[in-house]
Formats: structure tokens, C-alpha cells, sequence
């Protein structure tokens, strides 16, 4: 998967009218969005609005029932799709950190690199290296998962996605599971991430954190984008009662 024409830089993602349904529960309708290249972009709304599922379609983890979804130009729905090829692109972290507890750190960081694109086990402990000690986990790279903090294994499942190489990272709710005070180290490293370029589209919880660091945040509400907007006009001047009212109940909670 690469770029389009010389000049033209085709979206990240593009994703256009795509439903998804469990049974008779319709999750996603009609959803249509674009990401830039580079962009940031944070999907907020309550626990059930879509944001986990929408991501996990991009990234082929489920298929969609209708719509169309391009990833770097390239049409990733339907048939004769490469999905292993698909996921190299696209690093997707979820709130528990499916870390392997039986391997180091770094054995974690290198198996996907060494076994889907077969880099040489040297090269690939030298990116590994690389990247934990660009994150501060430099020194954890001989321990086991269980020997870590939880904000800890989450900054080392975004270094294992990291490991991949990928154009686009995919991140659901991935502080959702660390106790309050663990939080802000995980945020500084998405943080570096989006400073140095990288194309996100996170589903998020902390409402400070989506208006420090997007581009755009989309509200969602039954399986719907209800709003698109710059987080300092979403934020302060939503345009929808629904927003409203989310925001409202965001506010009473202390959250933003």
C-alpha cells in the first residue's frame, strides 16, 4: 500500500457510509469520515456509541455490512483484500494490553517484525531497543510483563504496534484500564507521537486530552458522527444538542 500520483496525497482513511450490525443491534450507520495524512483525529461519545467498533473495522478486525473503506488510497473492503498486509500499516492498540506474559519486553516488541516481515531478530532487537529507550523503558526491556506497571505495559503494547512500522495507528480507549495516576505517562507518548507526524484516529475518554491534542474531534452517539469539528469550537460552542448534552454531562462529572 502506498501513495496515489505524484502531487496528490490521498487520505489516510477514508471511510464512507459504512454500517455494522450484531444481530438485530445496528452499531455503526452511515458513518462517513476522512483523515488526513498526518491528522489527528479523537472519536468521543459515550461507552456504546461505536467508537471501539468503528476502529476495529478499519483495521479488518470486523467486517463491515455496507459502505467502503480506503486506507493510503486503497480500497481495504471487500474481496481479494491482503488483511496481513493491511494490519502491517495499521497499528491498533486496545485498552488491555494483550502483552505476551511469558516473553521480555523485548521478545514482545520484536516477535511481530522478526515473524510478519521478517526482519533479521538483530535488526529488529536494535529497533526495539531503539524505540523503548526513545520512550523511557530502556531498562525493562529483560523483564516480563507482570514485573510492570499497568502504565508501563501500555507504552510498551504502543512500542510493540510502533515495531511494525505503521502509517497509521489506531488507539481505543487505551488509558481506559490504568489507574488515574498512570495515565499521564501513556498521554506524553501519544503525545510524541502526534508531534512527530503520526496519522491517529483515537477513541478517548479524556476530553482534556482530545482538545490538547486533535486536529478534529468527532462526537458520536448510536453508531452516528453527530458532530466534526476543531476541538476549540466543538468544545466551546457545540453546534448540536446532542453534543450539548454529552458535553454538559462531561462538565458535571468533573472530566473537562
Amino acid at each position: 500500500m502506498s501513495g496515489g500520483a505524484a502531487g496528490y496525497a490521498p487520505a489516510a482513511i477514508s471511510i464512507e457510509h459504512v454500517d455494522k450490525s450484531f444481530g438485530a443491534n445496528q452499531v455503526l450507520s452511515g458513518i462517513s469520515l476522512e483523515v488526513a495524512p498526518h491528522e489527528v483525529i479523537c472519536l468521543i461519545g459515550a461507552s456504546g456509541s461505536g467508537k471501539s467498533t468503528l476502529l476495529r473495522c478499519i483495521n479488518l478486525l470486523e467486517p463491515i455490512d455496507a459502505g467502503r473503506i480506503s486506507l493510503l488510497g486503497h480500497p481495504v473492503t471487500g474481496g481479494n483484500i491482503d488483511q496481513n498486509l493491511v494490519r502491517r500499516q495499521v497499528g491498533i492498540v486496545f485498552q488491555s494490553f494483550n502483552l505476551f506474559p511469558h516473553m521480555t519486553v523485548l521478545r514482545n516488541v520484536t516477535l511481530a517484525p522478526t515473524k510478519a516481515l521478517r526482519m533479521p531478530r538483530a535488526d529488529a532487537e536494535q529497533q526495539a531497543r531503539e524505540l523503548l529507550t526513545r520512550f523511557g523503558l530502556q531498562d525493562k526491556q529483560h523483564e516480563y510483563p507482570d514485573r510492570l506497571s499497568g502504565g508501563q505495559q501500555q507504552r510498551v503494547a504502543i512500542v510493540r504496534a510502533l515495531a511494525m512500522q505503521p502509517q497509521i495507528m489506531l488507539l481505543d480507549e487505551v488509558t481506559s484500564a490504568l489507574d488515574p495516576e498512570l495515565v499521564a505517562e501513556v498521554l506524553d507518548l501519544i503525545r510524541e507521537l502526534a508531534s512527530g507526524g503520526m496519522t491517529m484516529l483515537i477513541a478517548t475518554h479524556e476530553m482534556s486530552f482530545a482538545r490538547d491534542i486533535a486536529n478534529r474531534v468527532c462526537f458520536l452517539e448510536e453508531g452516528r458522527i453527530i458532530e466534526d469539528a476543531p476541538p476549540a469550537r466543538l468544545f466551546s460552542s457545540p453546534q448540536d444538542d446532542r453534543t450539548k448534552r454529552f458535553l454538559r454531562r462531561i462538565v458535571e462529572a468533573g472530566r473537562l
